[in-house]
Formats: structure tokens, sequence, C-alpha cells
């Protein structure tokens, strides 16, 4: 039923999961060779930077760990749903055949060798940058001088536990959303929840419709404003560390933000434009231009973006502020401002790479005949 080619389609996941394990292998190993040479700390410049080295790589972790761990989970049961929309009426066969949910549901468990491949990437491409990366952390000689160790333990922690988690976790969410009847399934039938409109309220149809849109895909509106959140943070926290952090940390920060907005959006987009096929071909049947159609449908997840970005950005700066402030109070670093020239141009690249994308996006829906349109959202 569910393939491996179904798995590498999953590229999102791998995308997450491969920066994650890739960050956190290399801030937990350095952090667990730090404290083993606590005892060659001997004098107070020596324990601030060595406390502020431990500090950061927590601080780190934390953040970009837990927030990619979040983003993972709800990425994988957005495929899950996808996958699971797609293949209603084979899914309703089997359950009408007498399968189980859960012995459906089991199959679902192979999403978690998306995982498994993302984290092992990354922990591979960590202990290719170990080495490097030791000697970037201790070019500034505060510290004594030591190699690399690879603990073992951290492959166990970071690739295999995680993949069985996400395994389960995709069999338990798989079992929730195939509560559904067999014959519902074959339909393709959804529950729809109609709002009744008060008469005196002076709405027209378009600005209904563009609310509707809009509330109807609640994960979308997680999935781009992430994607945008994700570029304005990493991208404005890239540059803003110019004498904060070393080159290779930033270039690591641009990489990751490029990557994990790309794909969280691409992964939108296209779902927002299969699920608004329909919509958008009764539109233009009844005579509506596609500029009129990205407007009140493509467009309606925009202020989600611009939201995404000013949180994006505040997030970045109180980050900043705090490492600066807080972790390395008793090391001399440069003040940290908010850089409002960095915030601009940043933004303008930002709106200039959405409206390109959102009108590729509605060029290539336009060139879809409308009849094929209607057939396949049938």
């Amino acid at each position: 039923m569910i393939s491996f080619k179904d798995v590498i389609k999953t590229i999102g996941i791998i995308a997450m999961t491969l920066c994650a394990v890739l960050i956190s292998t290399l801030f937990l190993n350095y952090m667990i060779d730090l404290r083993d040479i606590s005892n060659l700390i001997t004098t107070s410049e020596m324990q601030t930077f060595y406390d502020a080295q431990l500090m950061t790589s927590k601080v780190v972790v934390g953040v970009t760990g837990g927030c990619l761990l979040l983003t993972t989970i709800v990425t994988l049961f957005f495929y899950i749903k996808i996958y699971i929309d797609n293949h209603k009426s084979e899914l309703g066969i089997l359950k009408a055949l007498g399968y189980s949910n859960f012995l459906i549901s089991k199959r679902f468990s192979i999403f978690g060798l998306s995982v498994f491949i993302g984290t092992s990437l990354g922990y591979i491409m960590a202990l290719l940058m170990m080495n490097y990366y030791y000697e970037v952390q201790l070019e500034d000689g505060f510290l004594p001088v030591f190699k690399p160790t690879y603990n073992i333990e951290l492959f166990i922690y970071l690739v295999i536990i995680p993949t069985i988690i996400f395994g389960v976790l995709s069999m338990i969410y798989a079992n929730r959303k195939l509560k559904t009847p067999a014959l519902d399934l074959i339909k393709g039938s959804e529950k729809i929840k109609i709002k009744k409109i008060k008469s005196d309220e002076d709405k027209s149809f378009l600005k209904q419709l563009k609310i509707s849109t809009f509330k109807q895909k609640k994960s979308l509106i997680f999935f781009i404003g992430f994607s945008v959140f994700c570029f304005a943070n990493l991208i404005q926290m890239g540059f803003s560390m110019n004498d904060l952090a070393s080159p290779l940390m930033k270039w690591m920060m641009y990489i990751i933000g490029i990557v994990l907005s790309a794909v969280t959006m691409l992964l939108a987009m296209n779902t927002l434009i299969k699920n608004q096929k329909k919509n958008i071909g009764m539109m233009r049947v009844f005579g509506y231009q596609m500029k009129e159609c990205r407007k009140y449908i493509l467009d309606s997840y925009k202020i989600v973006s611009y939201i995404g970005f000013a949180l994006g950005t505040i997030y970045q700066y109180f980050l900043l502020k705090i490492m600066v402030e807080i972790v390395f109070k008793d090391i001399e670093v440069p003040e940290y401002s908010f850089n409002f020239k960095l915030f601009l141009i940043t933004l303008g690249i930002f709106i200039i790479v959405y409206e390109l994308l959102i009108r590729y996006y509605s060029r290539k829906l336009n060139k879809i005949p409308i009849k094929e349109i209607m057939l396949d959202s049938i």
C-alpha cells in the first residue's frame, strides 16, 4: 500500500530531521567533551569562557532542536493526512474487505523511515564536520585544545529512538484519521461544517469565499507562517552575528533557514493548490479571471506570511539580545542592536520570492483545463 517512493516524497521531514540532528550532534558532542576537560580549567577567564560555551550549546540545542522536533511532528501528520486524502478509495476498500484500522495504520509506520533517513544523514554529516567544528570553537585559545570523542549514545538518542517514536506516532495518527466509515472513504466524502450567514451581513460572495478558504485548512496557516518565520529568523540572525559567531555557524544558519523555509513553503503551496483546485475551477466557470482567483483564494494566506515574518524578526532580536546580555555577559563582545537596514532588505527579498511563487503556481494552475480540474477534484 505505502511504498518506499511515498517515503522519499516526504522531503520536508528528511530535511528537518537532517538539520536538527546535524546541529544537535555537533553541539551535544562538543558539550560532552567540554565537560570532560573541566579539570583543566585553571583561571577565572577560562572558567567564564567555558561556562559561556556550555550555555551556548544548551541554548542552541534546546531552541533549534526543540523547534525542529515540534515542526517535524506536525509535518509528519500533515504528510499522512495528505496520503490518506489521496488514497481514500483504496483505504475504504481495505476496510470494506475486513481489514481493521490497526492493521491498515500499522503500514503507516514506514513513514518513520523518512525520519531514519534524515537523522542518519544529519548524524553522518556531523561526524564529517566534527574536527573542523572543534577547531573553530577552540581557535581563540581561551580553552585547552582537545580532540572530539565520538559518543555512540548520541546515535541512539538522535537516530534510533526518534525513528521508533515517529513510526509509532505515524500509526497512532493514521489510526485516528481512519476512524471513518468505509463507504465514506470509498466515496471520498468529508464532513463539512456550514456556518449560517446572517441576512443582515453585507458580505460579497468573493469575500465569503476568501474567509472560508482561510479557515478551511488551518494546518496551512502553520506551514506558511512557520516557513516565513524560519526565513526571517535565521537569515537575519546569521547576518546579525558577524561579530558574535564563527563563519561556520553563520553559514549553517543561512542554509538551514533557506532549506526549512523553502521546503515548508513549497509543501504548503502544493497542498493549497491541490485543495483549492475545485474552488478555482468553479470561479473560472463563472467567468472570473485568474487574477481574481489569486486575490481571493491564494492570497488569503498572505497576512499569515507577514505575521510569521514579524514574529521571526522579533524572535531573532530577543534571542541575540539574551545571548549577548546574559550568556556572554562576562565576556567582551560587541554590543548588539537591531539592524533596521537588514530587516528591510530581508523583507524585500521575502516579498519578491513570495509573490513570484504565488504567480508561478497561478500560471501553472491556469494552464490546466477546467474539465481536468473538476474531474480531479471529484
